[in-house]
């Protein structure tokens, strides 16, 4: 129930997203890259401000029933902004209000939602869930943008958001029809002062933790900026009409979906996972900001999403299976607050450079972020945990990252 429900939610989200790009950039504005990265970075500033209470709400709260509030609230503001454009009535400063207001909302919803995927399984099928649950994802990516494509094309981009506000049922209608009785509970958190510095502390007692934290905030302040640079090269550089445009988001999409049905297979994922993701990311990345054509970059696409989401996925997963249960909501939400924060830093500046530079100068230096940031943190693990890379000679050859069993903490 909730794999499907999440389906339809996301695939509207995703209708959604694409239609907000296509009015930023081609209905409000002239291709004002700087517009665009302002509305995204406005989704993510709340995350700074409210995701470490939202991981103290997610380890206080009934998750299911926090989740329904949250998933009816973005529906509510997906209607309005979709009644505004409808009646004419919709300027750039009210795009920019109704991000702040989404963003707001998802930073509570993303804690809850990320560790309500535990309560669903056995605490051993959790890697597995949390793949699944990116296929939910990536499979509504994959169709998403297409679709948006073809309504800005037929009908303008009024009804992407109309038609977002009423997927959100499908979510809530499944965590209703959900019998608590079949669902793994978690121990709650008591309530009491000291509970987010309680959880920084924690953290901070984990250098695998802090690894994984400070790998993550690098790429996703410079390098995971998809939703503006496909944007930006299917419009400015590739000059491409509604349609095309949805279609490219469809095919970075691809490897998302297979990354994250590979995912959902992987039993035990490791640090060592997640180092060769980012590295692979940063080689991707800027082969695909070299792609001269429409369709090679749609191809080199396909495997910039892969390694994007083994990297995503591999975190997310790694930082939950080896967290402290009474403890999750409040470390999830530290992460969240890193990789979704620092967007609303590292937007505006990719946006910047693509302005004042080029589109594919922006995504040349994310590849570059990731491959510095990777390359350090293998130093660092090699240096501490006796982490050894080392290239296969195999046709064609691979790279492998060996660690001993256990990483010390």
């Amino acid at each position: 129930m909730w794999f499907f429900g999440a389906l339809v939610s996301n695939l509207g989200a995703w209708i959604q997203r694409v239609g907000q790009d296509w009015l930023v950039l081609r209905v409000l504005t002239n291709y004002n890259a700087v517009s665009e990265s302002i509305v995204i970075a406005l989704q993510f500033i709340p995350f700074i401000g409210l995701s470490a209470y939202a991981g103290v709400l997610a380890d206080r709260l009934p998750r299911r029933k926090l989740l329904m509030a949250t998933q009816a609230g973005q529906g509510i503001l997906a209607f309005v902004l979709g009644i505004m454009i409808l009646t004419g009535h919709v300027q750039l400063w009210h795009v920019y209000i109704f991000a702040f207001l989404l963003g707001c909302v998802t930073a509570i919803d993303g804690p809850v939602r990320q560790t309500f995927v535990a309560e669903m399984v056995p605490a051993p099928m959790l890697p597995n869930a949390v793949g699944l649950n990116s296929a939910s994802f990536n499979l509504s990516r994959l169709l998403g943008p297409a679709i948006a494509g073809l309504l800005i094309a037929r009908v303008g981009t009024d009804w992407t958001f109309i038609i977002n506000g009423f997927t959100f049922t499908a979510t809530i209608l499944g965590l209703v029809l959900m019998r608590p009785s079949q669902l793994y509970p978690v121990p709650r958190a008591e309530r009491r002062k000291g509970q987010i510095k309680e959880a920084l502390d924690y953290v901070r007692g984990r250098r695998d933790l802090v690894t994984i934290f400070i790998v993550m905030a690098v790429i996703s302040c410079l390098g995971l900026n998809s939703q503006l640079t496909i944007s930006l090269m299917a419009t400015k550089v590739f000059d491409r009409q509604a349609d095309q445009f949805g279609l490219l988001s469809s095919i970075f999409a691809v490897g998302a979906l297979i990354g994250a049905l590979l995912a959902a297979r992987r039993r035990h994922p490791r640090l060592r996972l997640i180092l060769s993701a980012a590295f692979c990311f940063g080689i991707a990345s800027l082969l695909s900001s070299i792609m001269p054509t429409y369709v090679t970059f749609g191809i080199v696409g396909i495997l910039v999403g892969l390694c994007t989401l083994t990297l995503i996925t591999a975190a997310n997963s790694t930082i939950q299976m080896s967290t402290d249960q009474a403890m999750r909501g409040r470390v999830i939400s530290l992460y969240l607050l890193i990789f979704q924060g620092v967007s609303a830093f590292g937007s505006p500046t990719i946006g910047w450079v693509a302005q004042i530079w080029s589109t594919r100068g922006s995504i040349a230096i994310g590849g570059i972020a990731a491959l510095a940031v990777s390359i350090g943190a293998l130093l660092w693990a090699h240096h501490n945990w006796g982490v050894i890379v080392r290239l296969d000679q195999v046709v064609p050859p691979r790279i492998v990252i060996e660690q001993p069993h256990e990483v010390a903490r």
